[in-house]
């Protein structure tokens, strides 16, 4: 591998602009890239219904020997600010001026991509088919894969099952097999609007029984894999007026999808006994943002692929994160990922920086497994 080209190609990465939903300069520029390494290309127009901008790139290096072959994913957004970023070099670690996001959450995945590429086909090394899924708006929800039309992906173009995810935060070695699967949930209160100095009796306030139930609800660590967070409340009236609407939002994430459920109803009942013991009613709704994300092999791919760190003597670490990611939606669709690390600290801020050290171990890790395969 050629690590210079690897991190000038980083650092013209980040110089676009590319935020969620405004990643159309960046993916043209990668979709070029692609053809002129000879890879075959598929555009999914699923931006088309979000209201974006780009489009999900597939693309595939047909191999010269048989097998599964692999898939290599990341994808285009950054977390904003990022336009104008100045990348700087203090040796070994890529950062910003303070102003902006440096945008290796996920430039650096891409770069390391870029350059397994660019190797594999320069030194001829015989491989498996080789898949890309770089998706636009992960940051924004997991737009991009969300929004995936896979009944239009040709059948030729339809990715190999195990994916790695170049996405991870922290150094090389981090290897995340295992993420929650999200739930939000939103409550209506609603009371009875009333003059709140001269007939404050007439009504019923909406904020104090989202207030009544919200106090009977564990929040926080449900258990050891559940975490519960409300997000806002909101309730706009001038104070001489008996709110009669309150609006309240939260998630609930975890490994179980029972459990998460369970967490709901416990919730709902919560809001029940509010409303039945002062009046009003309640609307609740629930909806699942993303699966859970667990191993279909039993660890087998995730060890695989710690065994070639090992080798090149980068100690290793099988994480279960609580965070989501485009391989939770993979998830659903049967495909078995891991997400590994390249480095990048302090991402979504303006202290993010990227160890070029940790992008070359990754980078070179990738290179031999597919040589392996």
């Amino acid at each position: 591998m050629n690590k210079d080209r690897m991190i000038s190609n980083f650092i013209e990465m980040v110089k676009i602009h590319s935020p969620s939903l405004g990643e159309k300069e960046y993916s043209d520029y990668l979709i070029e890239i692609l053809k002129k390494l000879g890879l075959e290309i598929y555009l999914d127009e699923g931006y088309k219904v979000y209201g974006g901008t780009a489009p999900t790139i597939f693309a595939k290096l047909k191999g010269q020997t048989t097998g599964e072959g692999i898939t290599l994913a990341a994808h285009t957004d950054v977390v904003e600010p990022s336009k104008n970023t100045n990348p700087l070099i203090d040796g070994d670690i890529i950062k910003t001026d303070g102003t902006t996001t440096l945008g290796g959450d996920d430039k650096a995945g891409i770069a390391s991509i870029i350059e397994v590429l660019r190797t594999i086909i320069e030194e001829n090394i015989e491989h498996e088919d080789i898949y890309l899924i770089l998706t636009p708006c992960e940051e924004n929800g997991m737009l991009g894969s969300k929004n995936i039309n896979w009944d239009n992906v040709p059948k030729h173009m339809i990715p190999a099952k195990d994916v790695i995810v170049i996405d991870n935060s922290g150094k090389a070695g981090l290897i995340a097999h295992t993420a929650p699967s999200r739930y939000n949930f939103k409550i209506i209160f609603k009371g009875r609007k009333a003059h709140a100095g001269i007939e404050p009796e007439k009504g019923i306030n909406a904020i104090q029984l989202a207030s009544i139930a919200i106090s009977t609800m564990k929040m926080g660590r449900i258990d050891e894999l559940t975490t519960s967070n409300l997000g806002s409340i909101e309730s706009m009236f001038p104070s001489n007026v008996v709110a009669d609407l309150c609006v309240v939002t939260g998630e609930i994430r975890g490994h179980s999808i029972d459990t998460i459920l369970e967490t709901l109803d416990i919730y709902e009942k919560c809001c029940s006994v509010a409303t039945n013991s002062f009046g009003g009613e309640y609307s609740f709704e629930k909806i699942c943002d993303f699966p859970t994300l667990k191993p279909l092999d039993d660890l087998k791919f995730a060890n695989k692929f710690a065994k070639i760190y090992e080798d090149l003597g980068v100690t290793t670490k099988l994480q279960i994160i609580g965070g989501g990611s485009d391989s939770n939606i993979f998830a659903e669709k049967g495909y078995n990922s891991i997400i590994v690390g390249v480095g990048m600290e302090n991402v979504h801020t303006v202290n993010e920086s990227l160890d070029t050290r940790e992008l070359i171990k990754t980078t070179e890790a990738i290179i031999k497994y597919i040589k392996k395969i």
